[in-house]
């Protein structure tokens, strides 16, 4: 019995080059166990070629087309993650590979499972609360 086919050259470029943007925009680090990080990036790339978006791999879902066509909350970067800079892929962490809990709200599983592990670059990522900020002052 074969696995799964592998995700395309081009789609695992197009992930590596984004993962590493996004490393420097959040001020996130990736894992120090390199498996996790080639096995969720693997994940994000097989996911574009076959469903067209980097749909997180590390969730389930019932049916993976309606969930693109529906939202793109488990979208690469997701809500969570732009908003709360939790990836919960272990993807984007801080250096000792822990995930940033530190703005999650209390009842989250992340907050539950991890404790309260603080944000060692609190001025850069989470660009949902900031771009909702902005607009807020504006109006």
């Amino acid at each position: 019995m074969s696995g799964p086919a592998e995700p395309s050259a081009k789609s695992l470029q197009r992930i590596r080059n984004f993962v590493e943007r996004y490393w420097l925009k959040s001020g996130t680090s990736p894992h120090p166990n390199e498996e996790v990080t080639e096995t969720v990036i693997h994940g994000l790339a097989k996911h574009l070629d076959d469903l067209g978006r980097p749909l997180c791999p590390c969730n389930f879902y019932p049916d993976k087309q309606a969930e693109v066509a529906s939202s793109r909350r488990w979208i690469c970067a997701c809500d969570e993650m732009k908003q709360y800079k939790y990836c919960h892929c272990l993807l984007f962490v801080r250096e000792d590979g822990n995930p940033i809990t530190e703005y999650l709200p209390e009842e989250h599983e992340g907050r539950q499972a991890y404790g309260l592990i603080k944000d060692p670059t609190p001025n850069k990522g989470r660009e949902a609360t900031r771009s909702s900020r902005a607009a807020g002052e504006s109006d």
